[in-house]
């Protein structure tokens, strides 16, 4: 299977069959490791999409998440935060449960969620700590540890 065809069945799996429909994926570039020979980034623009994680699932990025965003399947792997604590998430700040105004039911734990404000934008990306299930009537706790929001400064020093 070549890069682009496991990216998509990777996308697939992870996030439901089809959500890779609104990708552009003539214009996607992937770059490889030098030592094994394998995917390491899929890059749009000179931007990192994602990146390959060696079991085998990804590392979603904001500019990614907004890309699968137009796909209503890619929902079931999304929450949504009330606008009061957008702000806060946006900076980086975990998501706690009884912030939580929708969960999507591919949500589990260890799983990369998509972080919403009511309004439907991409505020953060991250990793659920607990189930949909859970979080659903949990009021107290973390539910999302952020890896990447859209407040923080992205260069690397």
């Amino acid at each position: 299977m070549d890069a682009k065809g496991r990216f998509i069945a990777t996308l697939d799996v992870l996030f439901g069959k089809g959500v890779s429909e609104h990708l552009p994926l003539h214009d996607l570039r992937f770059a490889y490791s030098k030592r094994t020979g394998k995917v390491k980034y899929v890059m749009l623009n000179d931007r990192i999409l994602c990146t390959f994680r060696s079991d085998g699932g990804i590392a979603l990025s904001i500019e990614l998440a907004r890309l699968l965003i137009h796909n209503p399947r890619f929902m079931d792997s999304c929450i949504v935060v009330s606008n009061d604590v957008a702000e806060y998430v946006a900076e980086g700040r975990s998501v706690f449960c009884k912030h939580i105004k929708y969960v999507g039911s591919n949500v589990h734990v260890n799983s990369e969620v998509a972080v919403l404000d009511e309004d439907r934008n991409v505020i953060a990306v991250g990793k659920a700590v607990l189930p949909s299930s859970i979080i659903k009537y949990m009021r107290y706790g973390v539910a999302v540890k952020i890896r990447d929001c859209i407040g923080r400064d992205r260069v690397n020093k």
